[in-house]
């Protein structure tokens, strides 16, 4: 399993994914000079995924003015933690504010809705 990252770094760094993935179809349209057709759809796909980067920056900046900013108790360093559980954007220290987690091991369900219930429940 790979390592579980902060939240808002997850789709900073997806948004970026999507820049590089526009430029190198682009580049690849590049390669149909002749077909000016294919080249074009080639351009448009790429121009596509960096609108879409664009979306997703515009969308993850709006959520993370509404993020709640923590110090983390471990590397005393202010992160900002999106759901019940999230990681330390600096440390990847486990993070929560719902009293019922704490001491829980780190699970990514406990932000899921169906969850919630469920670990009040148990209690």
């Amino acid at each position: 399993m790979k390592p579980y990252k902060n939240k808002i770094n997850r789709i900073r760094s997806f948004a970026l994914s999507l820049i590089f993935i526009g430029v190198v179809i682009m580049y690849l349209g590049i390669f149909f000079r002749n077909n000016e057709i294919i080249m074009l759809i080639f351009m448009i796909l790429g121009l596509l995924a960096i609108l879409g980067s664009t979306v997703v920056y515009a969308w993850i900046g709006t959520l993370s003015t509404r993020a709640v900013q923590i110090v983390c108790p471990n590397c005393g360093k202010a992160t900002k933690m999106l759901g019940r559980v999230d990681m330390c954007g600096h440390c990847r220290e486990p993070l929560t504010l719902d009293p019922t987690l704490e001491g829980k091991e780190f699970d990514v369900a406990y932000n899921r809705p169906a969850n919630k219930k469920g670990s009040t429940e148990k209690k």
